[in-house]
């Protein structure tokens, strides 16, 4: 179809404006659940290392945001999901988050994006979802009545706000909150020119399906493996791109077609549990530093159904957290460890040319593992909590700790840590079925050796 010159000249203006508007270089997600991470200041000067544009945190700490002043790094800020409902009928209560949390710092802290809640829909009752709409506009009332005109709002959303996602063209908001939650949501970021704020993870994806999904296509590596979108004809070479149109499709659907997509989160796991296949150190690498080479690379590639534009992006995240919950993945997405140190190279303005990384560990789990975990006391674990989860496993199974009394097989070593494992161990064998982890507020962890001894047996779980 033929474009007419002002057409043409629209969509030049867009991309200019835009280009010089938004940095290409992705920010990182500074998480802070984690009792061994260094101090803002020194966090800080690890971020400018990673040669980041962008810094987001999950709150509105004071340290952190002192230690961003007078530095050329955008920062994006959290008004947490507790207080969304208070704010969404309280217009002084908003105005009162902004007057302590935003201008104290702004703007001698480059604070350019306020987001109301953390993947909301994703987690909160629908109580807080009704409100989620109403506290961002009175946000965003409150930054004007102080004079604050730069900062955009919004709210991150995962891709579980999407009732279908394939083929992209099919792209469609779950029906509970399409009308409800988000065509007001588009509506408010449409005319404050904000942007729709989303949490992508093709591992996820790929996860949920590894035998139908290419790893490689996961990765930005496929050179021969493609996706056809039948509905438009868009040819697809790597997952992130197939994910994030089908959400440009879903506002599309909802008449909203021009809203900017923000990658407020991406990333991939550098380790996990034993049965967590694909999270490592090597694939982490390479998926981040593809995405990298995707987001900055001049002119912008942009995805197939908006190509050329700019995808301005946060990368998940600065730190292994060890005190998140959850899977072991969750603590494992940092590009650093606590202690400073890269996991794995990367330069986040993408600069550095692959030829000067070093090479990188093989990757060892990509295919499921065959054979029997243990769970057992995690290294470095806090002994004082120690008694309470081992109470906690003793008393919810049948005969959990049987082996561990006195006179037993497993009694001997008589010590908190050994009981403590044999505890954790069989609490899982029991309850993984149905639900049970291997994680125990963080004491725990999966292993592949067996720690019984003699006629200790520790009870298992058997992957086949």
């Amino acid at each position: 179809m033929a474009i007419g010159f002002l057409s043409l000249f629209v969509l030049f203006f867009f991309v200019s404006v835009s280009s010089a508007e938004f940095s290409s270089i992705p920010g990182v997600n500074y998480g802070q659940v984690g009792n061994n991470l260094p101090s803002p200041l020194k966090s800080v000067e690890l971020i400018k290392s990673l040669k980041a544009k962008r810094v987001k945190i999950y709150d509105a700490n004071p340290e952190i945001l002192k230690a961003l002043s007078n530095t050329n790094h955008q920062v994006s800020v959290m008004v947490p999901n507790q207080l969304i409902v208070n704010i969404s009928s309280n217009q002084t209560l908003a105005g009162e988050w902004i007057k302590t949390n935003v201008l104290p710092f702004y703007p001698k802290t480059l604070i350019r994006y306020l987001l109301v809640g953390n993947e909301v829909i994703s987690s909160g009752p629908p109580e807080v979802w009704a409100a989620l709409v109403p506290a961002i506009r009175r946000i965003k009332h409150s930054l004007k009545c102080f004079g604050i005109h730069k900062v955009k709002v919004g709210t991150p959303s995962a891709m579980d706000v999407l009732e279908s996602s394939f083929p992209p063209s099919n792209g469609t908001f779950r029906s509970d909150i399409a009308d409800r939650i988000i065509r007001p949501m588009l509506q408010f970021l449409d005319r404050t020119k904000s942007f729709f704020f989303l949490d992508v993870y093709p591992y996820f994806a790929w996860i949920s399906d590894p035998k139908n999904i290419n790893l490689d296509y996961a990765l930005f590596e496929s050179k021969n493996v493609t996706v056809t979108d039948p509905g438009t004809g868009l040819v697809y070479h790597n997952m992130f791109d197939q994910m994030v149109d089908a959400v440009y499709f879903a506002m599309k659907r909802l008449g909203y077609p021009n809203i900017r997509i923000f990658i407020a989160e991406t990333g991939w796991p550098n380790g996990g549990d034993v049965d967590q296949i694909g999270a490592n150190i090597h694939n982490a690498a390479i998926y981040n530093r593809n995405f990298v080479k995707k987001v900055t690379t001049k002119p912008p590639v942009g995805t197939p159904a908006r190509p050329g534009s700019i995808l301005p992006s946060f990368i998940f995240a600065l730190y292994n957290e060890n005190q998140k919950p959850g899977p072991g993945t969750e603590r494992h997405f940092g590009l650093l460890y606590p202690n400073g140190s890269h996991v794995y190279e990367i330069d986040l303005s993408g600069k550095t040319p692959e030829s000067e990384y070093k090479p990188l560990p093989p990757a060892e789990n990509n295919e499921p593992y065959k054979g029997k975990i243990w769970c057992v006391v995690a290294e470095g674990a806090n002994k004082t909590a120690l008694p309470a989860a081992l109470s906690y496993a003793c008393s919810q199974g049948n005969k959990t700790c049987d082996a561990i009394q006195p006179g037993k097989p497993c009694f001997k070593p008589d010590s908190l840590v050994s009981h403590a494992s044999y505890a954790f161990s069989s609490y899982w064998a029991q309850f993984r079925a149905s639900g049970g982890t291997c994680y125990f507020n963080g004491l725990a962890t999966q292993t592949t050796k067996d720690p019984g001894h003699g006629l200790c047996k520790y009870p298992s779980v058997t992957l086949k």
